[in-house]
């Protein structure tokens, strides 16, 4: 079974990589390993070595310590429960940027200018208030 941290570092791997745009292919060639290998990471099967995340932070162009942001000095919880008062806007960011959808919404939200970008947040806003 794998460790949560492992876990942890996966998502945000995968993540990032999808936030750029990146397939696995283009991430492993970056980095001089095979495809399968990243599947691996991200899912947290595999651990990724110091020299491995230093060059996949390279190739990401990230810290290493990106690769921990969240966990807060402790292992990561894995399940949480949504509680009707917060409603789904208050679940976990790791869940909701684990979906392709939404990281290619927010790499299209972020080439709009400034003025599409606040009004397609007014209509987003809206929406979700009907």
């Amino acid at each position: 079974m794998a460790h949560p941290i492992d876990v942890h570092v996966g998502r945000r791997l995968r993540q990032r990589r999808r936030l750029l745009g990146l397939t696995q292919e283009k991430l492993a060639q970056a980095v001089d390993i095979r495809f399968q290998q990243i599947q691996k990471y991200e899912s947290g099967s595999n651990r990724i070595s110091a020299s491995r995340l230093w060059s996949l932070a390279k190739a990401l162009d990230v810290s290493i310590t990106y690769f921990f942001e969240g966990m807060n000095g402790s292992e990561p919880k894995l399940d949480f429960d949504l509680r009707a008062e917060y409603g789904f806007a208050e679940a976990p960011a790791e869940g909701l940027l684990d979906e392709k959808e939404t990281m290619d919404l927010v790499r299209y939200y972020y080439q709009l200018g400034e003025e599409p970008r606040r009004r397609l947040l007014d209509l987003a806003r809206a929406l979700s208030e009907s």
